[in-house]
């Protein structure tokens, strides 16, 4: 077990989750920090995107990461020493960090994770990197280090990473840009398109959320906007149908990933992968209808993560906890532990 104070940060583009080994605990918040005229913290976390879509001209409100990787890395270090420093109540003390981070994306901007860490003014004594999709297999409760041929898809904010794990390692990886901010953008669209109404982000994202009960009651989802023929506010009732049938589409482009990595896997872990499975997990993941579709058009069992927001984090937890498990993470070449 990893000594003293320890975090495992697992960087969303929608939320970040990090971990506090010193009590256990697992901190869920949106990844949004609302700047106010272009100096200073105005809010950031849950409330910061409470005021998303409603705030004035003076206050900027953006997500400091995009697809996976950091955007606006002034922000992202102002947000990981705002939580961190939240977590440890005032207190800051010297911490070891373990940070996730995708694997099919470049050296450079792997190395922007760690300097994040060691710029953002934590107290970083150590700085680890572990990959997003071991993390995710060690929070869905798989033995990472001894398993061979797991396939785990995660369906996150912005992206979708498609991973095939093995004793500890990964065989293949594919990341690619369509995650629950393309799903709530179609939705956008066709309730523009059928009719004439104009949604917001939050407004398309519990339509998304609320897909699932909204069938079993036979209801369609209520929602208010603003009217583009006469340019007032309105409400509306979408049937699932539309819903179902625009997120199509985006479905089928995370399948075919699946299928691609599928194909180019070596034929002893296409055998245990038929024996085990899919893991889907990631926050986008829960969509009503998704998980069958995905069983229907690989012929493979599907898993789903028990809490899918929070695997990667889970798994962070583990490996601070568990000395089995140390291997898996590793310091950035030339950066020192």
């Amino acid at each position: 077990m990893v000594q003293g104070n320890a975090f495992g940060i697992d960087l969303g583009t929608s939320n970040i989750k990090i971990y506090s080994l010193s009590d256990d605990t697992i901190m869920i918040e949106k990844n949004m920090i609302a700047i106010m005229n272009k100096k200073s913290v105005f809010a950031y976390g849950n409330s910061a995107y409470e005021m998303y879509e409603k705030a004035p001209s003076n206050i900027q409100i953006s997500h400091p990461l995009c697809n996976g990787v950091i955007a606006d890395i002034r922000n992202m270090e102002e947000l990981v020493r705002l939580f961190v420093t939240e977590i440890s109540r005032g207190n800051l003390k010297p911490a070891d960090f373990y940070i996730a981070v995708p694997t099919d994306i470049t050296e450079v901007e792997k190395r922007a994770f760690y300097d994040l860490i060691k710029e953002a003014n934590v107290k970083a004594r150590k700085i680890m990197v572990v990959e997003k999709a071991v993390a995710d297999g060690l929070g869905m409760d798989i033995d990472v280090k001894n398993s061979q041929g797991v396939l785990v898809v995660d369906i996150g904010y912005d992206t979708t990473e498609v991973s095939i794990l093995s004793l500890g390692g990964i065989v293949l990886s594919r990341l690619i840009k369509t995650g629950g901010l393309k799903f709530d953008e179609a939705i956008r669209q066709a309730v523009r398109k059928e009719y004439n109404l104009l949604i917001g982000e939050k407004t398309a994202e519990s339509i998304k959320k609320s897909i699932g009960d909204l069938e079993k009651e036979g209801k369609g989802a209520v929602v208010y906007g603003r009217d583009i023929v006469v340019g007032l506010p309105v409400e509306r009732e979408i049937p699932t149908e539309l819903i179902n049938n625009c997120l199509e589409e985006h479905f089928n482009t995370i399948i075919d990933s699946i299928k691609v990595i599928l194909e180019r896997t070596p034929p002893e872990l296409g055998a245990d992968i038929f024996r085990h499975g899919i893991y889907l997990t990631g926050g986008a993941s829960q969509i009503s209808h998704f998980s069958e579709l995905v069983k229907q058009s690989t012929g493979l069992k599907v898993n789903l993560a028990e809490r899918p927001v929070e695997s990667v984090v889970l798994g962070l937890a583990r490996i601070l906890k568990d000395d089995n498990y140390k291997s898996v993470a590793y310091a950035i070449e030339g950066m020192g532990k």
